[in-house]
C-alpha cells in the first residue's frame, strides 16, 4: 500500500513470510552462513527463501532452526491464513491512518452505559477519534500510550489538546514525555471498564499493552508487541519481547480481542493456532 490509497475496510496481515523470516534471524543473531551449515542447505537457498522464493522443503527446515512454526510459516507464505472477522464490538473502534507509506491502528474503548471513554494511542492524525467521540456523545477521561515510536503519539499534543481533563498515562521506564507513569499490575477504570497494566517490553523497553474488560469480550491493546501471525521487531531483545508475548499475552482467556498498533485485530486463540513465532501454543 503507498499512502495516496484510500486504507482498505479490512487491513493487510501487517508481515509476510519474510518478514517473520528476518525478524527470527536478526532477533537470534543468525548469519546465513550459519543458517546454511545448521539447516544443511546451501547458502543460495537460503538467501532464497529470505528474499520470497516458497520452497516448503527450505521453509520447513529454516522454521526448525528459527525455533518458528513451520507449517503456519508455510501457511502465511502461501496466503492461506487470515484472522477471523468477528462481529463488531460494542465499545470498540479501531481507527487506522496513514504514517508516511505505512498504515498505523489507535483504538478507543468506552463504557457504553456512562459514556466515559479512553484512547489508546493516536495514530498519525487524530481526526476521526475526535470526530467519533462527539458523534457518539462520549466523554474522554484517559489517555494511553503502548510506547513511545512517533508513529503510535504523532498527535497527542492535539487530542489531548481537545481534552485537557483527560489524563495521558505512558510507561515508566520510557517516558520522555512526561506521562503519568504506568508499571506492569497498575489497574485504572473507566466508567465500568477496568484496565490492567501488562508490561510487553522488547520491540521498546518500556513498550506497555492494556488488558480491559467490562465489553460483552474481554479486550488487549497490544501496540507493537504482537501483531496477526507476527510480532514487532526486537533485533536487541528479541527472547525478551518473545517470552513476554507468549507468558503475558497468549496466556490471556482465547476469546481475548487482540489490537495492534499494526494490521488487523485478532485474537488469542487466532494466534496460539497461527502465529509461526510461537511453536509452543500449538
Amino acid at each position: 500500500m503507498s499512502m495516496t490509497e484510500t486504507i482498505p475496510a479490512v487491513l493487510p496481515l501487517e508481515d509476510g513470510f519474510t518478514d517473520v523470516l528476518g525478524k527470527a534471524r536478526k532477533g537470534l543473531k543468525l548469519s546465513t552462513e550459519t543458517l546454511a551449515e545448521r539447516t544443511g542447505l546451501s547458502a543460495p537457498q537460503v538467501e532464497a527463501a529470505f528474499q520470497g522464493q516458497l520452497d516448503e522443503s527450505t521453509l520447513l527446515k529454516l522454521a526448525f532452526t528459527l525455533n518458528l512454526h513451520g507449517p503456519s510459516l508455510i501457511a502465511l507464505a502461501k496466503n492461506e491464513w487470515q484472522p477471523k472477522r468477528f462481529p463488531d464490538l460494542d465499545g470498540l473502534q479501531q481507527f487506522t491512518t496513514w504514517y508516511g507509506d505505512m498504515t498505523v491502528n489507535a483504538y478507543l474503548l468506552w463504557d457504553t452505559a456512562t459514556k466515559e471513554a479512553a484512547t489508546f494511542d493516536t495514530g498519525a492524525n487524530c481526526q476521526n477519534i475526535l470526530d467519533f467521540i462527539e458523534c457518539n456523545g462520549l466523554s474522554l477521561k484517559k489517555i494511553f500510550i503502548t510506547h513511545t515510536h512517533m508513529d503510535h503519539l504523532a498527535d497527542l499534543e492535539r487530542l489531548a489538546g481537545k481534552h485537557p481533563t483527560a489524563v495521558c498515562y505512558g510507561s515508566a521506564v520510557d517516558n520522555p514525555l512526561g506521562l503519568k507513569p504506568l508499571i506492569e499490575g497498575d489497574g485504572l477504570i473507566v466508567g465500568n471498564l477496568s484496565i490492567r497494566v501488562l508490561g510487553t517490553s522488547g520491540h521498546t523497553p518500556g513498550g506497555l499493552s492494556y488488558r480491559v474488560e467490562g465489553l460483552s469480550q474481554p479486550v488487549v491493546v497490544v501496540g507493537d508487541a504482537l501483531f496477526a501471525s507476527s510480532m514487532g521487531g526486537a533485533p536487541y531483545a528479541y527472547q525478551e519481547a518473545r517470552s513476554n508475548n507468549l507468558n503475558k499475552l497468549l496466556t490471556l482467556p482465547e476469546q481475548t480481542i487482540i489490537c495492534p498498533g499494526h494490521g488487523p485485530m485478532t485474537t488469542v486463540g487466532e494466534e496460539k493456532a497461527h502465529n509461526p513465532f510461537f511453536p509452543e501454543t500449538k
